[in-house]
């Protein structure tokens, strides 16, 4: 290989898109591979239990990749109430799960007092459950709608009883792409601002990359390259999920990404983020059975069981999976299965 990281010699942009464009997919996957061996040594493959509760539908943004927004007066626009939200987290316990994904859109007119008062009710009803919860672009949008400064939203946020911060919102960390597909949305120097203020607070989050619509190889890597620069700032990033664009029923159109392209990526990523202890697999968008030859390609994490997905669905993608099934899959990949924490602490294995 051209680069040789046991020696202390990093790989660089330009030997990262030899190996997305020229390489062989079963030789960069084999680079992955080991990787993941190196770093996960005990053959485990973990998954948290979750729910991804979309507050509201309702947004601002308007993305061109997005199926599932709503202008606000539409008929099938909506806001959920507290009680509807608690349920929805109550139903999550009931199910053992520890983590509670919450996104929306960028709603017209909720505030920062909302955020916190749910927040602060949800940590009181359910302590065991960790809020991972809000992208980088609501957070900018709650800031500004709440006359305050991001730094200063976050930090509300989390006394309220905000834990974590998921990747959402990355789509492709370069202003060029994100101008075609998501033009009202923030640009990828505010998304990396949010992410270095969460890991500043002591807040760990995710990053994610949804590739396959507009973008270019050089993106891709741009977009590796970036969030490597920031991890090796700050160490706050706890996971790396790349996924694939859903085109159906979205205004952007066009081919959905193969599998091929999906694993490619999810090598790469692997390879150039070593500074990144957790790589998952996304069944959500790929279906089981490509989640499992995930597994060989780099990926050492299956995500959450969700509950609940309503995001990707509405782009005409509905992959379910129970926790028992998310057991079977790593098991029937030769892995032990393991039930994680958002932050990567063990629970229980099978």
């Amino acid at each position: 290989m051209m680069f040789d990281r046991e020696r202390g010699k990093e790989i660089t942009r330009e030997q990262a898109l030899y190996l997305l464009t020229e390489a062989d997919l079963l030789e960069v996957g084999k680079l992955a591979d080991a990787i993941r061996k190196r770093k996960h040594p005990h053959n485990r493959v973990t998954f948290v239990v979750d729910r991804n509760v979309n507050y509201s539908n309702i947004c601002e943004s308007k993305c061109r990749f997005c199926a599932f927004y709503r202008n606000d007066g539409d008929a099938d626009a909506y806001l959920l109430d507290d009680e509807t939200i608690f349920a929805k987290v109550q139903e999550l316990v009931d199910h053992d799960g520890t983590q509670l994904l919450m996104q929306g859109g960028l709603h017209p007119t909720l505030t920062i007092d909302w955020f916190e008062d749910l927040f602060r009710r949800l940590r009181q009803r359910f302590p065991q459950v960790q809020i991972h919860s809000l992208s980088p672009a609501e957070v900018i949008h709650v800031a500004k709608l709440s006359g305050i400064s991001m730094e200063d939203c976050l930090r509300r946020l989390q006394i309220a009883g905000l834990a974590s911060v998921p990747g959402g919102g990355a789509e492709v960390l370069v202003d060029e792409v994100r101008q075609e597909i998501s033009p009202d949305k923030i640009g990828w120097r505010q998304w990396a601002s949010v992410m270095e203020e969460a890991h500043r607070l002591g807040m760990r989050t995710t990053a994610t990359m949804m590739f396959g619509s507009r973008e270019k190889p050089k993106d891709i890597v741009e977009h590796l390259f970036r969030v490597r620069e920031i991890q090796e700032r700050t160490g706050g990033f706890t996971a790396f999920i790349p996924w694939t664009f859903q085109p159906d029923n979205t205004e952007l159109g066009g081919e959905k990404a193969g599998g091929v392209e999906y694993l490619k990526v999810l090598a790469l990523s692997r390879i150039v983020l070593d500074n990144i202890d957790n790589i998952q697999a996304s069944w959500v968008t790929q279906g089981a059975a490509m989640a499992q030859v995930a597994l060989f390609f780099g990926a050492n994490d299956l995500g959450g069981t969700m509950l609940e997905e309503n995001v990707v669905a509405a782009a005409g993608v509905s992959f379910r999976m129970s926790q028992q099934e998310i057991i079977d899959l790593a098991r029937g990949a030769g892995f032990i299965p393991a039930r994680r924490t958002t932050e990567y602490q063990l629970l229980e294995e099978y």
